[in-house]
């Protein structure tokens, strides 16, 4: 009986993983096309790309459980 559970866990991990590597991959590019030299405005642009991506997690692919 609980494995079913072990299942929706394991059928998310997947989907997570691409998320977090999207996350990681756009935030490099931005790094390196616009802010290589800037490190103020480089850490602002990290902390809203990961604040605009969380927000977009929770809000389409939080509730699909």
């Amino acid at each position: 009986m609980s494995g079913g559970g072990m299942t929706v866990i394991m059928g998310k991990f997947p989907a997570t993983l691409l998320f977090v590597g999207v996350v990681a991959v756009l935030i490099i590019f931005v790094d390196v096309v616009f802010f290589r030299h800037y490190f103020w405005p480089r850490l602002a642009a990290n902390i809203g790309i990961v604040l605009l991506v969380g927000a977009f997690y929770f809000r389409f692919f939080r509730g699909h459980a």
